[in-house]
């Protein structure tokens, strides 16, 4: 049994779903970078499907997904920082309540 690209997509599609969904609803600053994560991922998945699924024998889309994955770890280190410094200052971490870095 072959995987098409078909499969790839619509998996790919309930990844991001999940992730968009834990932005939307969640008020933990956390579990925001958390979702973030998910959604970059499916588009990572996104991005070796379709260069699997191409036909020109390159790799264009895992180098794009190698730049992406660079991307989220820096990401990730500067947004952990900051929720780290929030979080000593005031003491949670709750999004609706963070207006500190306003003026």
């Amino acid at each position: 049994m072959t995987l098409q690209l078909l499969h790839f997509q619509i998996l790919s599609a309930a990844i991001f779903c999940i992730g968009l969904y834990g932005v939307l609803a969640r008020r933990s600053a956390v579990l925001v970078l958390m979702s973030i994560e998910l959604m970059l991922n499916a588009v990572n998945l996104q991005l070796v499907a379709f260069g699997a699924y191409s036909g020109f024998g390159t790799s264009t889309g895992q180098v794009i997904a190698v730049f992406v994955i660079t991307i989220a770890a820096a990401e990730v280190g500067l947004a952990l920082a900051i929720v780290m410094r929030l979080f000593r200052s005031r003491g949670g971490v709750n999004l609706d309540e963070i207006d500190v870095m306003r003026g």
